[in-house]
């Protein structure tokens, strides 16, 4: 048998070299068989085959045997696919490229930007590189490494030319955010050893040309043409640089309103919606992923009812704008009327003065919502059943999973901001003042930035490593703030202003069931109440830290920080029915500094969706349980497969989503992680037909977990996931961009 060498001369094929490659890529690794992995791959070798394929089928080999049987094969496989990036990126030599002719390569091909080697003298580039413990690839699976190949790493997206392997990437990215040596090697070293994870534009954008590396933008359009069409330009841009986008159209007046007293009549919101949608999808987010974005509607709005089934499969394009996302936002009033099967009132903005502007603050909201309740003199006005609205939301919500929710007053008085905030994000876990743009490069315009990044719980397994973790996650988007550049003014305006930061978790089931406690365990509250108040205190404290040394941002007085406040003073005190408040931290000591020396930054946490992140890392996603134990998750070239983490000693502990019965023991969950975070969440539910009588969810039971989730102080509701005949399949469908699915 003949094998055809990359060069074309052929050469007898050799067993022997196969049987060194697999020997080397199993050796240490327990509960795996070299002479496993060379039958499977003996079957697909054919004479005058590539040398090439020969390594793609033992790839293919290794990663057909992982199974919970035979977990460790996703280690193998992962050797051999990083065996093969080394070749191409290193050459054929079993050590690394020189470190400094590495960065200059790619510096001078346009990958990376020459401000890298510009920064840095070769003495310390030569130091970087001796660093750099490239071992640390042996943490990644076969899918961790797969998707670090597919969505981060540098390449030619036309050829597929890879031109970095992981710890140069790692080490590189330390050194475009960092000044010093020592602040580099700590960086790099908390990313490489899977401490932080770093969200999409950070892991795949920072040490490139493309300096703009925001999840999220928030743009909160006004009720006028230049303004929606200035909202349009800057969705345009900001999507074209890799950002997922939360648009606001809550201001916006309804269909048939009159304009310029009455010459024309306004052709309501739907048609400025296939123009934003538009923006969205026609932009390509550098190969990475395509553009998304939700739409934030209040409940009250004329226009909601026709708004809420804008996604399903009914209907006509005319009157159908399915590739948006769609948050309702609710407050108490619609809740009290709700429970009590009463009407609500529908409004036009344009009508109502002050309404939108009272949205969040319940006491003046209510007193301006039965004044014009009461008022003859509103043309646009509809009452309509608290509960039929509710039945809409929720039955779309079961159909396409993508209706979301924002209550707009618990967001308003149980976070950091002391200004009103009106919208959240693409992911629903980012509260910010926004201030719409009137053109696009208006002086006094907001777009709410967000600049994400996640603590992965199970690899911090120390006070310690949480201070550390924390102190270097804040520090790390800190630089990121000054360090990106800004396409809309109003973005910039907004982030250098307030330096809002959103610190995140992850690997919430693994580290549950490192701790042998499943999601329903009451002990698991307590863990999650302790944990989450370390990381608070910690980002709270670091933010402290550095304004020390650089000062507070420039409004830190609209936060209520700067009033004295933390989070265990502006919390929903119904958690307290969940978890009794016993503190560890130095609270009062904490107050003290801020008082002195204020804060850097006007938020500090986040809980957004880790989805493609967390497959780098093994981790389990954000704070959600697994669908199952071994996962089936769905990417271009195929599925990838991965277990749980620790799947041998703890795979009885982790708690499966689809075995939830009921929605209370995710929001327990959530409610107590709420408690300290100062922006939101992206909570998600599930709801598996098998759990019901005849296999019908019951629209009632959507409605309770609304209510549920409101008693106790959550802000957002993300994804209504069920199985649809998936399976154990990872859909990946949470931000379906990816955009803040960090």
């Amino acid at each position: 048998m003949q094998v055809t060498k990359r060069n074309g001369e052929k050469e007898a094929f050799s067993v022997e070299k196969i049987h060194k490659v697999v020997q080397w890529a199993t050796k240490g690794i327990n509960g795996v068989s070299f002479s496993d992995i060379e039958m499977n791959a003996n079957l697909s070798i054919y004479d005058g085959i590539r040398s090439s394929e020969i390594h793609q089928i033992l790839i293919k080999s290794a990663n057909d045997l992982i199974s919970t049987n035979s977990p460790n094969y996703q280690y193998v496989a992962a050797r051999l696919l990083n065996m093969q990036l080394r070749k191409q990126v290193w050459g054929y030599g079993d050590e690394p490229t020189d470190f400094l002719l590495f960065l200059q390569r790619n510096v001078d091909n346009g990958m990376y930007d020459p401000e890298i080697l510009e920064k840095w003298t070769t003495k310390q580039v030569d130091l970087f590189g001796k660093y750099i413990d490239h071992s640390r690839d042996d943490k990644f699976t076969f899918a961790g490494l797969q998707q670090l190949i597919d969505k981060y790493l540098v390449k030619n997206r036309s050829t597929g030319s890879i031109y970095e392997t992981p710890q140069f990437a790692y080490m590189a990215i330390a050194m475009c955010l960092f000044g010093t040596p020592e602040e580099v090697k700590k960086a790099y070293d908390c990313y490489s050893t899977f401490k932080i994870n770093l969200p999409t534009p950070i892991m795949a954008g920072v040490r490139t040309n493309i300096r703009q590396f925001a999840s999220c933008v928030l743009v909160d359009v006004d009720d006028n043409l230049d303004a929606i069409f200035s909202s349009i330009h800057a969705v345009g841009k900001y999507t074209a640089r890799r950002a997922g986008i939360g648009l606001n159209i809550g201001r916006m007046r309804p269909i048939n309103s009159p304009i310029r007293g009455g010459e024309v009549i306004h052709t309501g919101l739907i048609p400025y919606l296939k123009n934003f949608e538009s923006a969205v999808k026609s932009t390509s987010q550098n190969g990475l992923r395509g553009g998304s974005a939700t739409v934030h509607v209040p409940f009250w709005h004329y226009e909601i009812e026709d708004i809420m089934v804008l996604k399903n499969n009914a209907g006509t394009d005319d009157n159908r704008v399915r590739k948006l996302d769609y948050s309702v936002q609710f407050c108490k009033i619609f809740y009290d009327r709700l429970i009590k099967n009463e009407d609500i009132t529908l409004f036009s903005p344009y009508e109502t003065t002050g309404l939108y502007e009272a949205f969040g603050d319940n006491e003046k909201f209510e007193q301006l919502y039965l004044k014009y309740e009461n008022s003859r003199s509103l043309k646009f006005k509809k009452k309509i059943p608290a509960r039929k609205l509710a039945e809409i939301f929720a039955r779309e919500r079961l159909e396409t999973g993508r209706i979301y929710s924002m209550n707009i007053d618990s967001a308003n008085e149980h976070g950091s901001w002391a200004v009103p905030a009106y919208m959240s994000n693409l992911c629903q876990e980012i509260i910010h003042p926004t201030q719409p743009i009137q053109s696009i490069d208006d002086p006094d315009g907001e777009i709410g930035i967000c600049i994400l990044s996640a603590l992965n719980l199970l690899e911090l397994g120390s006070e310690k490593d949480i201070e550390d973790a924390c102190r270097m996650a804040v520090r790390t988007l800190e630089s990121v703030i000054d360090y990106q550049d800004y396409p809309v003014l109003a973005g910039e305006n907004f982030t250098k202003n307030r330096r809002s930061l959103g610190v995140g978790i992850t690997n919430l089931a693994g580290f549950l069931a490192k701790n042998k406690l499943k999601y329903d365990d009451p002990a698991a509250l307590e863990l999650v109440h302790e944990t989450m108040e370390q990381i608070q205190w910690n980002l709270i404290n670091a933010s402290c830290e550095l304004a020390e040394e650089k000062g507070p941002c420039e409004k830190f007085q609209d936060t209520k920080y700067a009033k004295g406040l933390l989070p265990i003073d502006w919390y929903k005190k119904e958690v307290d029915e969940l978890i009794w408040p016993n503190y560890n931290m130095d609270w009062e000591g904490l107050r003290e500094r801020i008082k002195e020396h204020g804060l850097r930054h006007s938020t500090l946490s986040a809980i957004m969706p880790c989805e493609s992140s967390s497959v780098i890392q093994n981790s389990t996603n954000g704070i959600e349980p697994v669908r199952s134990l071994l996962i089936h998750k769905k990417a271009k070239n195929g599925v990838l497969k991965q277990l749980v983490p620790n799947y041998r000693m703890r795979k009885n502990y982790y708690t499966l989503a689809w075995d939830i019965a009921d929605n209370k023991t995710i929001i327990n969950i959530a409610a107590v992680i709420q408690k300290f975070v100062d922006m939101s969440m992206s909570t998600n539910l599930y709801y598996n037909y098998s759990h019901y009588e005849d296999g019908n969810i019951p629209l009632s039971v959507l409605i309770k977990d609304q209510i549920y989730g409101y008693k106790y102080g959550l802000k957002n509701f993300y994804y209504a996931n069920t199985p649809d005949g998936d399976g154990d399949t990872e859909k990946g469908m949470n931000c379906e961009s990816g955009a803040c699915a960090i």
